[in-house]
């Protein structure tokens, strides 16, 4: 299932799963995904968000614990399932990986794939910070140096698709 992932995107599967034990979680949900994001990488937020806002790991793990019931820790041992959600954003980071036509699937996309997500816990927190589907996409376009690349459909999470390149 995994064999497209990066190594950092297999670390953040990792550090997700840790979240869930921790917080006594009985499956892998989508802010145990936005928790393994900023234990990889601690500039990912700041990367998307509008205004470079420094997010720490701290600040979204404290918003995680607002809206989520903490139960005991589980065993190490115990095996954990994806959540329904959290499947969901393993499927729309490997769709935004082919619509953007890589081959690998990186932490990034599963930042997309959690803002696709929207009626999750954790697309909630990131909104909640200013963050869009687009200002994600426009940031991975930039990082890439792909200039002029225009998304179809613009303000819809739904159904996105590269349709053209410029320049």
């Amino acid at each position: 299932m995994f064999e497209r992932y990066t190594e950092r995107s297999r670390r953040v599967i990792f550090f997700a799963r840790y979240e869930a034990l921790q917080y006594g979680s009985p499956v892998i949900a989508p802010e145990h995904i936005l928790l393994g994001l900023m234990r990889e990488d601690k500039t990912l937020s700041a990367r998307f968000l509008p205004f470079r806002t420094p997010i720490t790991v701290d600040t979204i793990r404290r918003d995680v614990e607002e809206r989520i019931t903490l139960r005991d820790r589980i065993p190490q041992s115990s095996e954990l399932h994806l959540s329904a959600a959290t499947k969901q954003v393993l499927f729309y980071a490997a769709d935004e990986s082919r619509q953007l036509r890589n081959r690998h699937i990186g932490p990034e996309h599963l930042m997309l794939g959690i803002v696709r997500e929207e009626k999750s816990i954790a697309a909630e927190i990131l909104f909640g910070y200013g963050l869009r589907l687009n200002d994600v996409r426009d940031e991975m376009t930039r990082a890439a140096g792909i200039p002029g690349v225009a998304m179809k459909g613009a303000d819809s999470t739904k159904t996105p698709s590269l349709v053209e390149f410029t320049r």
